[in-house]
C-alpha cells in the first residue's frame, strides 16, 4: 500500500473508532448499574459490589478466540494477585451460558463469564462492535463508590492486563 492510501486507511479507521466510542463511560462517570446472568444461571450485579471491593467489568468479543483466550488465561493468572488488591473479575460476552460453560471449562478461567446475547450489558456501556452482534474488547475498572477508575479500549488483550495492573496500582497507593 502506498504512503499516503496508508495513511487515510489508519486516518479513517482512528476517526471511526473515536466517533464509535464516543458515548463509552469515561473515568469519573457513574457504571450503569447492570446485573445479568453468569454461567451458571447465577445472578450477578454490581450493586451488590458497590461499597466492597474494586471490579474489573471487562468486555470481549467472542469465547475461544486468540486475543480473548490470552486476555482471559492472563486474568486468570492473575487473579490471587488481583484478590489481595480487592478486585474481583468479571467477563462479558455476547455468546450463550454454554459457550462460557465451555471456555471456562477449556480454559479452568476462574471468575464468572456473564451472558450478554441480548446486548443489554454491552449497549449500557456503549461497546458494540460495529457491524457485529459482538462487544468491543474494552474494561473497565470500577471503583468502590461505583464511579468508572479507569478505561482500556484497545483491541489488544496485553494492552488491558498491562493497564489494568498499572491502574490498580494507582488506586492502593
Amino acid at each position: 500500500m502506498k504512503p499516503l492510501a496508508l495513511l487515510l486507511a489508519i486516518l479513517a479507521t482512528t476517526t471511526a473508532l473515536t466517533t464509535f466510542a464516543a458515548d463509552t463511560p469515561k473515568a469519573g462517570d457513574a457504571a450503569p448499574r447492570v446485573e445479568a446472568k453468569d454461567q451458571d444461571g447465577n445472578t450477578w450485579r454490581l450493586a451488590d459490589q458497590i461499597n466492597k471491593q474494586l471490579v474489573l467489568l471487562y468486555f470481549y468479543p467472542k469465547d475461544d478466540t486468540p486475543g480473548c483466550t490470552k486476555e482471559a488465561c492472563g486474568l486468570r493468572d492473575r487473579i490471587g494477585d488481583l484478590e489481595k488488591e480487592g478486585v474481583v473479575v468479571v467477563g462479558v460476552s455476547r455468546d450463550d451460558a454454554e459457550s462460557h460453560k465451555r471456555f471456562r471449562a477449556k480454559y479452568h478461567l476462574n471468575f464468572p463469564l456473564l451472558v450478554d446475547v441480548d446486548g443489554k450489558l454491552t449497549e449500557a456501556f456503549a461497546v458494540p462492535m460495529e457491524g457485529k452482534p459482538m462487544s468491543r474488547r474494552v474494561s473497565f475498572l470500577i471503583g468502590k463508590d461505583g464511579r468508572i477508575l479507569h478505561v482500556t479500549d484497545n483491541r489488544d488483550a496485553q494492552v488491558h492486563l498491562d493497564e489494568m495492573k498499572v491502574a490498580i496500582a494507582a488506586v492502593k497507593k
